[in-house]
């Protein structure tokens, strides 16, 4: 059986080949722990190409997605970023491996944002701010954000996110029906305040959720 090491370095090489090159992106998988974000039964496919299921409904997404996303935010040292959807807490961990980001995260299920905020604390990203709450509202308190990356798919982009991205920031976050065609989208904040928006291929997430009749 391959180490822990190699079975990254496999995984590392796939999506490069898949057209990720970004060194900080590939650096930042290749630093983050993925069998640890996973349950124990699911630890010896933690490199494979794949979501897995992390319970309550929902999935660690497959590496070449997290990779993907990442690199389109496009990332600069001292950036502040927005994720909704914590989950397993691995995407987070990305981009918290990035240089000098912050990570401000919100998880609307209970269990998800205890359990996974303590690994994220025992592994000692103290750069990641989590906070258990409805993603549609984004985090106000704490925006604007240079970036913003949403986990999971709603219906259409909620505009608290949108208001709470800052002149220049960017947003990747895929849209669509569950079981239907979802796109994933980068958005871009103009200084004008316009947006301009860039279709990034198919995929496929776990439902958007909310307390937001929108969402429902």
């Amino acid at each position: 059986m391959s180490t822990i090491a190699n079975k990254k370095l496999a995984m590392i090489e796939l999506i490069k080949a898949r057209g990720v090159t970004d060194s900080y992106v590939l650096d930042a998988l290749m630093a983050v722990p993925r069998h640890l974000f996973v349950p124990t039964t699911e630890q010896h496919l933690a490199y494979d190409d794949f979501p897995l299921p992390i319970g309550h409904g929902q999935t660690i997404s497959q590496p070449y997605i997290v990779a993907t996303m990442t690199a389109l935010l496009n990332l600069r040292k001292g950036d502040k970023v927005l994720e909704v959807g914590l989950g397993s807490g691995y995407q987070a961990a990305v981009l918290a491996e990035m240089p000098e980001v912050t990570v401000y995260s919100v998880e609307i299920v209970p269990e998800l944002a205890r359990s996974t905020q303590q690994l994220l604390s025992d592994l000692g990203y103290e750069h990641i701010h989590c906070k258990l709450g409805d993603g549609y509202y984004g985090w106000p308190e704490e925006a604007p954000f240079d970036a913003i990356i949403v986990t999971a798919a709603p219906a259409e982009i909620p505009p608290p996110l949108i208001e709470q991205l800052a002149i220049g920031g960017r947003m990747v976050i895929p849209v669509g029906p569950t079981g239907g065609r979802q796109t994933l989208w980068k958005l871009v904040k103009q200084p004008d305040k316009t947006v301009d928006y860039f279709a990034e291929g198919d995929v496929a997430f776990v439902p958007f959720t909310s307390n937001d009749t929108r969402e429902s």
